[in-house]
Protein backbone atom coordinates (compact mmCIF):
# COMPACT_ATOMS: atom_id res chain seq x y z
CA UNK A 1 0.00 0.00 0.00
CA UNK A 2 2.82 2.38 0.89
CA UNK A 3 4.57 1.50 -2.35
CA UNK A 4 1.36 2.24 -4.25
CA UNK A 5 0.98 5.62 -2.51
CA UNK A 6 4.61 6.49 -3.16
CA UNK A 7 4.17 5.58 -6.84
CA UNK A 8 1.02 7.71 -7.09
CA UNK A 9 2.76 10.67 -5.44
CA UNK A 10 5.76 10.31 -7.75
CA UNK A 11 3.50 10.14 -10.80
CA UNK A 12 1.52 13.20 -9.62
CA UNK A 13 4.71 15.20 -9.08
CA UNK A 14 6.05 14.15 -12.48
CA UNK A 15 2.87 15.09 -14.35
CA UNK A 16 2.31 18.38 -12.52
CA UNK A 17 5.90 19.52 -11.90
CA UNK A 18 5.51 22.64 -14.04
CA UNK A 19 2.50 23.88 -12.06
CA UNK A 20 4.17 23.07 -8.75
CA UNK A 21 7.26 25.07 -9.76
CA UNK A 22 5.04 28.00 -10.76
CA UNK A 23 3.18 27.89 -7.43
CA UNK A 24 6.44 27.65 -5.46
CA UNK A 25 7.85 30.67 -7.31
CA UNK A 26 4.76 32.76 -6.57
CA UNK A 27 4.72 31.76 -2.88
CA UNK A 28 8.46 32.39 -2.45
CA UNK A 29 8.24 35.88 -3.96
CA UNK A 30 5.07 36.66 -1.99
CA UNK A 31 6.79 35.70 1.28
CA UNK A 32 9.55 38.15 0.43
CA UNK A 33 7.05 40.88 -0.47
CA UNK A 34 3.30 40.23 0.12
CA UNK A 35 2.42 43.11 -2.24
CA UNK A 36 3.26 40.72 -5.08
CA UNK A 37 -0.09 38.97 -4.52
CA UNK A 38 -2.25 41.70 -6.03
CA UNK A 39 -4.59 42.00 -8.99
CA UNK A 40 -2.36 44.73 -10.44
CA UNK A 41 0.70 42.47 -10.40
CA UNK A 42 -1.20 39.58 -11.96
CA UNK A 43 -2.57 41.86 -14.68
CA UNK A 44 0.87 43.31 -15.44
CA UNK A 45 2.41 39.84 -15.78
CA UNK A 46 -0.34 38.76 -18.17
CA UNK A 47 -0.05 42.02 -20.12
CA UNK A 48 3.70 41.69 -20.57
CA UNK A 49 3.59 38.02 -21.54
CA UNK A 50 0.54 37.81 -23.81
CA UNK A 51 2.59 38.27 -26.99
CA UNK A 52 5.23 35.83 -25.73
CA UNK A 53 2.50 33.25 -25.14
CA UNK A 54 1.34 33.59 -28.75
CA UNK A 55 4.93 33.19 -30.00
CA UNK A 56 5.47 30.14 -27.77
CA UNK A 57 2.28 28.51 -29.05
CA UNK A 58 3.55 28.99 -32.61
CA UNK A 59 6.92 27.48 -31.69
CA UNK A 60 5.14 24.54 -30.03
CA UNK A 61 3.64 23.49 -33.40
CA UNK A 62 7.16 23.02 -34.73
CA UNK A 63 8.75 21.47 -31.65
CA UNK A 64 6.03 18.82 -31.41
CA UNK A 65 6.90 17.69 -34.95
CA UNK A 66 10.47 17.17 -33.78
CA UNK A 67 11.76 20.38 -35.40
CA UNK A 68 12.75 23.82 -34.18
CA UNK A 69 12.06 27.34 -35.45
CA UNK A 70 14.70 30.03 -34.93
CA UNK A 71 12.99 32.61 -37.16
CA UNK A 72 10.13 33.50 -34.81
CA UNK A 73 11.81 36.47 -33.15
CA UNK A 74 12.80 38.11 -36.43
CA UNK A 75 9.29 37.59 -37.84
CA UNK A 76 8.00 39.43 -34.77
CA UNK A 77 10.35 42.32 -35.60
CA UNK A 78 9.39 42.35 -39.28
CA UNK A 79 5.65 42.42 -38.65
CA UNK A 80 5.95 44.97 -35.85
CA UNK A 81 7.75 47.33 -38.25
CA UNK A 82 5.38 46.61 -41.16
CA UNK A 83 2.21 47.25 -39.17
CA UNK A 84 3.60 50.27 -37.30
CA UNK A 85 4.88 51.90 -40.51
CA UNK A 86 1.35 51.91 -41.98
CA UNK A 87 -0.55 52.89 -38.84
CA UNK A 88 0.97 56.25 -37.84
CA UNK A 89 -1.09 59.37 -37.24
CA UNK A 90 -1.42 61.69 -40.25
CA UNK A 91 0.20 64.63 -38.40
CA UNK A 92 3.27 62.72 -37.16
CA UNK A 93 6.44 64.56 -38.25
CA UNK A 94 8.51 61.50 -39.16
CA UNK A 95 5.75 59.55 -40.88
CA UNK A 96 7.03 56.47 -42.74
CA UNK A 97 4.60 57.08 -45.62
CA UNK A 98 3.98 60.87 -45.63
CA UNK A 99 1.39 60.82 -48.44
CA UNK A 100 -0.46 57.64 -47.52
CA UNK A 101 -4.11 58.15 -46.48
CA UNK A 102 -5.26 56.59 -43.22
CA UNK A 103 -5.83 52.90 -43.87
CA UNK A 104 -8.52 50.84 -42.15
CA UNK A 105 -7.00 49.19 -39.07
CA UNK A 106 -7.51 45.66 -40.31
CA UNK A 107 -5.59 46.10 -43.58
CA UNK A 108 -2.01 46.67 -42.26
CA UNK A 109 -2.61 43.99 -39.64
CA UNK A 110 -3.73 41.53 -42.31
CA UNK A 111 -0.73 42.40 -44.51
CA UNK A 112 1.65 41.86 -41.57
CA UNK A 113 0.09 38.49 -40.73
CA UNK A 114 0.28 37.52 -44.40
CA UNK A 115 4.02 38.39 -44.39
CA UNK A 116 4.57 36.12 -41.37
CA UNK A 117 2.56 33.35 -42.99
CA UNK A 118 4.73 33.60 -46.13
CA UNK A 119 7.91 33.27 -44.05
CA UNK A 120 6.36 30.20 -42.41
CA UNK A 121 5.53 28.72 -45.80
CA UNK A 122 9.13 29.28 -46.92
CA UNK A 123 10.39 27.49 -43.79
CA UNK A 124 7.97 24.61 -44.32
CA UNK A 125 8.85 24.32 -48.01
CA UNK A 126 12.60 24.19 -47.34
CA UNK A 127 12.17 21.60 -44.57
CA UNK A 128 9.64 19.37 -46.35
CA UNK A 129 10.76 19.66 -49.99
CA UNK A 130 14.55 19.67 -49.58
CA UNK A 131 14.79 17.76 -46.26
CA UNK A 132 16.95 20.54 -44.79
CA UNK A 133 17.17 20.17 -40.98
CA UNK A 134 14.74 22.67 -39.38
CA UNK A 135 17.54 24.21 -37.31
CA UNK A 136 19.49 25.15 -40.45
CA UNK A 137 16.46 26.11 -42.54
CA UNK A 138 15.04 28.48 -39.93
CA UNK A 139 18.48 29.84 -39.05
CA UNK A 140 18.83 30.89 -42.68
CA UNK A 141 15.39 32.51 -42.83
CA UNK A 142 16.01 34.20 -39.49
CA UNK A 143 19.05 35.99 -40.95
CA UNK A 144 17.27 36.81 -44.22
CA UNK A 145 14.16 38.18 -42.51
CA UNK A 146 16.29 40.44 -40.34
CA UNK A 147 18.09 41.69 -43.47
CA UNK A 148 14.83 42.39 -45.29
CA UNK A 149 13.39 44.14 -42.23
CA UNK A 150 16.52 46.28 -41.81
CA UNK A 151 16.45 47.36 -45.47
CA UNK A 152 12.77 48.29 -45.17
CA UNK A 153 13.38 50.08 -41.86
CA UNK A 154 16.21 52.10 -43.45
CA UNK A 155 14.08 53.41 -46.32
CA UNK A 156 13.75 57.19 -46.59
CA UNK A 157 12.32 59.25 -45.02
CA UNK A 158 12.53 56.95 -41.99
CA UNK A 159 16.30 56.28 -42.30
CA UNK A 160 16.41 53.71 -39.47
CA UNK A 161 14.67 55.94 -36.92
CA UNK A 162 12.37 54.27 -34.36
CA UNK A 163 8.81 54.23 -35.67
CA UNK A 164 6.47 56.18 -33.40
CA UNK A 165 3.32 58.28 -33.49
CA UNK A 166 1.02 55.27 -33.79
CA UNK A 167 -2.72 55.70 -34.14
CA UNK A 168 -4.91 55.39 -31.06
CA UNK A 169 -7.10 52.64 -32.54
CA UNK A 170 -3.94 50.57 -33.06
CA UNK A 171 -2.30 51.15 -29.67
CA UNK A 172 -5.66 50.39 -28.05
CA UNK A 173 -5.11 46.74 -29.01
CA UNK A 174 -2.06 46.68 -26.76
CA UNK A 175 -3.10 48.98 -23.93
CA UNK A 176 -6.92 49.11 -24.05
CA UNK A 177 -9.36 47.17 -21.88
CA UNK A 178 -12.67 45.40 -22.34
CA UNK A 179 -14.69 44.83 -19.16
CA UNK A 180 -11.52 45.70 -17.18
CA UNK A 181 -9.57 42.94 -18.95
CA UNK A 182 -6.67 44.01 -21.23
CA UNK A 183 -7.63 43.47 -24.88
CA UNK A 184 -4.24 41.93 -25.63
CA UNK A 185 -4.86 39.31 -22.90
CA UNK A 186 -8.27 38.51 -24.38
CA UNK A 187 -6.65 38.01 -27.80
CA UNK A 188 -4.02 35.70 -26.27
CA UNK A 189 -6.76 33.66 -24.55
CA UNK A 190 -8.72 33.32 -27.80
CA UNK A 191 -5.57 32.22 -29.66
CA UNK A 192 -4.80 29.70 -26.90
CA UNK A 193 -8.28 28.19 -27.21
CA UNK A 194 -7.98 27.95 -31.00
CA UNK A 195 -4.56 26.29 -30.73
CA UNK A 196 -5.89 23.86 -28.10
CA UNK A 197 -8.68 22.87 -30.49
CA UNK A 198 -6.16 22.32 -33.32
CA UNK A 199 -3.93 20.24 -31.05
CA UNK A 200 -6.69 18.05 -29.63
CA UNK A 201 -9.72 18.04 -31.92
CA UNK A 202 -8.46 18.13 -35.50
CA UNK A 203 -6.83 15.74 -37.94
CA UNK A 204 -4.00 18.26 -38.36
CA UNK A 205 -3.24 18.05 -34.65
CA UNK A 206 -3.27 14.24 -34.66
CA UNK A 207 -0.97 14.22 -37.68
CA UNK A 208 1.35 16.70 -35.95
CA UNK A 209 1.78 14.43 -32.92
CA UNK A 210 2.20 11.38 -35.18
CA UNK A 211 4.99 13.06 -37.15
CA UNK A 212 6.76 14.06 -33.96
CA UNK A 213 6.39 10.58 -32.51
CA UNK A 214 7.75 8.75 -35.55
CA UNK A 215 7.97 10.42 -38.95
CA UNK A 216 8.55 7.18 -40.88
CA UNK A 217 5.61 5.48 -39.20
CA UNK A 218 3.47 8.53 -40.00
CA UNK A 219 4.38 8.21 -43.69
CA UNK A 220 3.53 4.51 -43.70
CA UNK A 221 0.16 5.22 -42.08
CA UNK A 222 -0.76 7.49 -44.99
CA UNK A 223 -0.06 10.93 -43.53
CA UNK A 224 1.15 13.46 -46.08
CA UNK A 225 4.12 14.61 -43.98
CA UNK A 226 5.29 17.30 -46.40
CA UNK A 227 1.90 19.00 -46.67
CA UNK A 228 1.32 18.77 -42.91
CA UNK A 229 4.68 20.39 -42.15
CA UNK A 230 3.94 23.15 -44.67
CA UNK A 231 0.63 23.94 -42.96
CA UNK A 232 2.13 23.84 -39.46
CA UNK A 233 5.01 26.16 -40.34
CA UNK A 234 2.55 28.55 -42.02
CA UNK A 235 0.33 28.62 -38.92
CA UNK A 236 3.39 29.22 -36.73
CA UNK A 237 4.50 32.11 -38.97
CA UNK A 238 1.05 33.69 -38.78
CA UNK A 239 1.12 33.47 -34.97
CA UNK A 240 4.56 35.12 -34.81
CA UNK A 241 3.22 37.87 -37.06
CA UNK A 242 0.18 38.47 -34.86
CA UNK A 243 2.48 38.68 -31.84
CA UNK A 244 4.64 41.24 -33.67
CA UNK A 245 1.60 43.40 -34.46
CA UNK A 246 0.43 43.26 -30.84
CA UNK A 247 3.93 44.00 -29.55
CA UNK A 248 4.06 47.18 -31.64
CA UNK A 249 0.61 48.14 -30.36
CA UNK A 250 1.57 47.41 -26.76
CA UNK A 251 4.81 49.40 -26.79
CA UNK A 252 3.57 52.19 -29.07
CA UNK A 253 6.40 51.86 -31.58
CA UNK A 254 8.75 49.53 -33.41
CA UNK A 255 12.34 49.10 -34.61
CA UNK A 256 14.03 46.43 -36.69
CA UNK A 257 15.49 44.95 -33.48
CA UNK A 258 12.09 44.09 -32.04
CA UNK A 259 11.76 40.40 -31.24
CA UNK A 260 15.51 39.85 -30.83
CA UNK A 261 16.08 36.61 -28.86
CA UNK A 262 12.33 36.05 -28.48
CA UNK A 263 12.75 32.73 -30.27
CA UNK A 264 14.99 31.41 -27.48
CA UNK A 265 12.55 32.56 -24.79
CA UNK A 266 9.71 30.83 -26.65
CA UNK A 267 11.64 27.59 -27.06
CA UNK A 268 12.64 27.70 -23.39
CA UNK A 269 9.04 28.28 -22.29
CA UNK A 270 7.87 25.32 -24.41
CA UNK A 271 10.57 22.99 -23.08
CA UNK A 272 9.95 24.02 -19.47
CA UNK A 273 6.23 23.58 -20.16
CA UNK A 274 6.68 19.94 -21.11
CA UNK A 275 7.06 20.08 -24.89
CA UNK A 276 9.53 17.32 -25.68
CA UNK A 277 12.68 18.23 -27.58
CA UNK A 278 12.37 14.82 -29.23
CA UNK A 279 8.90 15.62 -30.61
CA UNK A 280 5.48 14.04 -30.18
CA UNK A 281 4.68 15.51 -26.75
CA UNK A 282 3.29 18.89 -25.72
CA UNK A 283 0.15 20.62 -24.46
CA UNK A 284 -1.25 24.14 -24.61
CA UNK A 285 -1.66 24.47 -20.79
CA UNK A 286 1.95 23.35 -20.38
CA UNK A 287 3.23 25.94 -22.85
CA UNK A 288 1.24 28.71 -21.15
CA UNK A 289 2.55 27.61 -17.74
CA UNK A 290 6.11 27.74 -19.12
CA UNK A 291 5.53 31.29 -20.34
CA UNK A 292 4.11 32.27 -16.95
CA UNK A 293 7.08 30.78 -15.11
CA UNK A 294 9.49 33.01 -17.01
CA UNK A 295 7.06 35.90 -16.65
CA UNK A 296 6.99 35.45 -12.88
CA UNK A 297 10.79 35.16 -12.80
CA UNK A 298 11.30 38.35 -14.83
CA UNK A 299 8.64 40.41 -13.10
CA UNK A 300 8.73 38.87 -9.64
CA UNK A 301 12.48 38.88 -9.08
CA UNK A 302 12.66 42.47 -10.34
CA UNK A 303 9.76 43.27 -8.01
CA UNK A 304 11.76 42.13 -4.97
CA UNK A 305 14.99 43.71 -6.20
CA UNK A 306 16.98 40.65 -7.31
CA UNK A 307 19.97 41.45 -9.52
CA UNK A 308 19.05 40.88 -13.22
CA UNK A 309 22.17 38.74 -13.67
CA UNK A 310 20.92 36.34 -11.01
CA UNK A 311 17.64 36.17 -12.92
CA UNK A 312 19.53 34.92 -15.98
CA UNK A 313 21.27 32.27 -13.90
CA UNK A 314 17.96 31.08 -12.45
CA UNK A 315 16.34 30.95 -15.90
CA UNK A 316 19.29 29.00 -17.28
CA UNK A 317 19.13 26.46 -14.47
CA UNK A 318 15.42 25.93 -15.01
CA UNK A 319 15.93 25.39 -18.76
CA UNK A 320 18.79 22.91 -18.31
CA UNK A 321 16.89 21.00 -15.61
CA UNK A 322 13.76 20.78 -17.79
CA UNK A 323 15.71 19.46 -20.80
CA UNK A 324 17.61 16.99 -18.60
CA UNK A 325 14.34 15.55 -17.25
CA UNK A 326 12.92 15.40 -20.78
CA UNK A 327 15.93 13.48 -22.10
CA UNK A 328 15.82 11.07 -19.14
CA UNK A 329 12.16 10.32 -19.85
CA UNK A 330 12.95 9.78 -23.54
CA UNK A 331 15.83 7.38 -22.74
CA UNK A 332 13.72 5.43 -20.27
CA UNK A 333 11.00 4.96 -22.92
CA UNK A 334 13.58 3.71 -25.41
Amino acid sequence: MNKLNAKNIKEFLSQNAIYIVLAVLVVAIAIRDPRFLSITTFRDILLQNSTRAIIALGVAFILITGGVDLSSGRVVGLTAVLSASMLQTSDYVRRFYPDMPDLPLWLPILLAILAGLIVGLINGFIVSKFSVPPFIATLGTMVMVYGVNSIYFDLPPNDSQPIGGLRGDFTNLGSGHFLSIPIIVIIAIIISIIVWIIFNKTRLGKNMYAIGGNKEAAKVSGINVGRTLLILYAIAGALYALAGVLEAARTGGATNNYGNMYELDAIAACVVGGVSTSGGIGTVPGVLAGVLIFGVINYGLTFIGVNPYWQLIIKGLIIVTAVAFDIRKYISKK
